[in-house]
């Protein structure tokens, strides 16, 4: 009985045991990836396999990758507790679709309502000031902002933890703390209580956003995940867009504090549900739940697992997480640059959000509810970016491999076949949209133009922003294959704090400039990044990566 392994992603594996005839096992597959919107994997030919293993098959159709179990040292482990078999039931990718699809809306949920937290606070922060007697700008933005400090901090917590105690069981905890520090900032009577609750809930919150996709991955085969990570990509955008509607209405026809008790409802329903409904789907985490039933039930204590021993203890997970993603941060100019590309853009958004209530209410005279309908502009724009994004994206990266297409013709004689720089073609056009959406919204407020004209500007930004931030994610996932966790990690760290920080100068910069030119300013500066940032990546990005012990290629 021999053991392998297959990969669907760096980050996850599952295993089987597979009967060989053969002295000999079925040579490694190596590691070439070639990436999609959010991540899968195509493998290159096997060079042997036997005839009889149907699972080799599919394989040869890039459907997944086999490679032998790295703690197989010998033909045969007799004590290496794995999946039975290829079609093993317990196996969260062989799961009935019903099955996987309940852990996918459920996750996804959790994913939305976050978002949704972080700005259906937005309508209300004239309220909550008033009531706090909250005179700084930027003491009353911070009432919204530090939620997303709590963001960045918190995946750097929820990550390891999920490595050792698996993904669901972390979820559901890390749901509870949101769920309990966001129900008590409805009961906070002073600021510090309320800025102080906002963060705990935050660093709850922002569980989904760190492991939520991971559990896509356990349930789903690369080949069938993109109707799900479609649902699930889409959460943390049209959150932010949607919170401020409903958190306009509870402002205007209740108290600012069911903006908060209102989520918790809504969130205690799923958090219901998910008990009920979402066991664990992470692979290591469920067969070591195996392997300890069997150990009790044959009395064999040397049973055990390849997630078992001294490298996943804890302090070795927590350190190794903890450590890699700021190593990365500072060591490799390909994720530099992208990862401010994409925190530039992140900033934008939730700065432009922190703008409204200020356009719309007191510029267009609009009641509090009524200015709430206005953020709809950007979650038409994020939602129709998604979809182009998704169909532009896969057409541009067939292009690209078909062709052979070279960036770098001067430094290397012929690109690879899958090269990650594929993915920033279709970022370069459409990062002029988003200069161009705020040069419309901000002089268009300025002149109080009809109220159509700063939402169509809005809509235009947020529709170029989500293109071009998913190929900056793309970009970084695709280079960063065997470290995309913690590459993604590094660079959501960059994007949060610029999420948090971003919208605390909005107030003393339009104060100076006013919209108009508060506006051009940040267009002329993500012009200029919108176009640096793609070129120098396709010119220069084979030659760094080249240069990186943590890069593909």
């Amino acid at each position: 009985m021999a053991n392998y392994q297959i990969e669907d992603d760096a980050s996850d594996t599952e295993s089987y045991s597979v009967k060989s005839d053969e002295s000999d096992s079925i040579s490694a597959l190596d590691k070439l990836p070639v990436p999609e919107t959010v991540s899968s994997f195509i493998p290159r030919a096997l060079e042997t396999q036997p005839a009889h293993f149907d699972p080799v098959q599919s394989l040869r159709r890039g459907k997944s990758k086999l490679k032998r179990n790295a703690s197989q040292k010998s033909a045969a482990d007799p004590t290496l507790v794995t999946w039975d078999g290829p079609k093993d039931h317990s196996n969260p990718k062989n799961w009935p679709k019903s099955k996987k699809w309940t852990a996918t809306l459920l996750v996804s949920c959790f994913t939305f309502i976050s978002p949704v937290a972080s700005t259906m606070v937005a309508p209300a922060l004239g309220d909550i000031a008033d009531e706090y007697h909250i005179t700084s700008s930027i003491e009353k933005i911070l009432v919204m902002s530090i939620f997303l400090l709590a963001y960045a901090v918190g995946p750097f917590l929820w990550g390891p933890l999920s490595e050792v105690f698996g993904r669901v069981r972390v979820l559901q905890a890390a749901n509870i703390i949101y769920l309990l520090f966001n129900t008590v900032c409805g009961f906070a009577q002073t600021k510090q209580q309320m800025m102080a609750f906002r963060f705990l809930s935050g660093i709850g919150g922002s569980a989904p956003q760190a492991i939520g996709g991971g559990v896509l991955s356990d349930c789903f085969r690369a080949e069938d995940r993109g109707s799900a990570i479609a649902v699930y990509s889409l959460m943390p955008f049209i959150g932010p867009a949607l919170g401020p509607v409903a958190g306009g209405y509870i402002t205007q026809y209740t108290t600012w504090r069911w903006v908060f008790w209102s989520t918790s409802i809504f969130d205690a329903a799923v958090q219901v549900l998910a008990l009920a409904l979402l066991p664990e789907t992470y692979p290591a985490a469920i067969l070591l739940k195996k392997a300890k039933e069997l150990r009790k039930q044959t009395g064999n204590q040397e049973l055990h697992t390849d997630r078992e021993g001294p490298d996943h203890s804890m302090g070795k997970i927590m350190t190794k997480s903890l450590a890699r993603p700021f190593i990365m941060l500072c060591t490799q100019p390909a994720l530099q640059l992208m990862s401010l590309f994409r925190a530039y853009l992140y900033g934008l958004m939730y700065l432009v959000l922190a703008t409204f209530p200020t356009v719309f209410q007191q510029s267009y005279d609009q009641s509090v509810s009524q200015a709430s309908l206005n953020y709809l502009s950007l979650g038409v724009g994020f939602v129709g970016g998604l979809q182009v994004s998704g169909r532009l994206q896969d057409r541009t990266y067939a292009y690209c491999k078909r062709h052979q297409i070279d960036p770098c013709a001067s430094l290397f004689a012929k690109a690879n076949w899958a090269l990650p720089e594929y993915r920033l073609p279709l970022a370069l056009p459409f990062s002029i949209l988003v200069p161009i959406g705020l040069f419309i919204y901000g002089w268009s407020a300025q002149a109080q133009a009809h109220w159509f004209v700063p939402n169509m500007g809005a809509c235009i930004f947020a529709f170029g922003l989500i293109i071009c931030f998913n190929c900056a994610q793309a970009y970084v996932v695709d280079t960063y294959n065997t470290y995309a966790a913690s590459a993604t990690g590094a660079a959501a760290f960059v994007r949060t704090m610029a999420g948090f920080s971003f919208p605390l100068f909005a107030p003393k910069m339009y104060d100076s400039l006013g919209v108009g030119w508060g506006n051009s300013l940040l267009a002329f500066v993500s012009l200029g990044l919108g176009i640096v940032a793609p070129i120098a990546m396709w010119r220069w990005g084979i030659w760094l990566r080249s240069k990186s012990t943590y890069c593909v290629g």
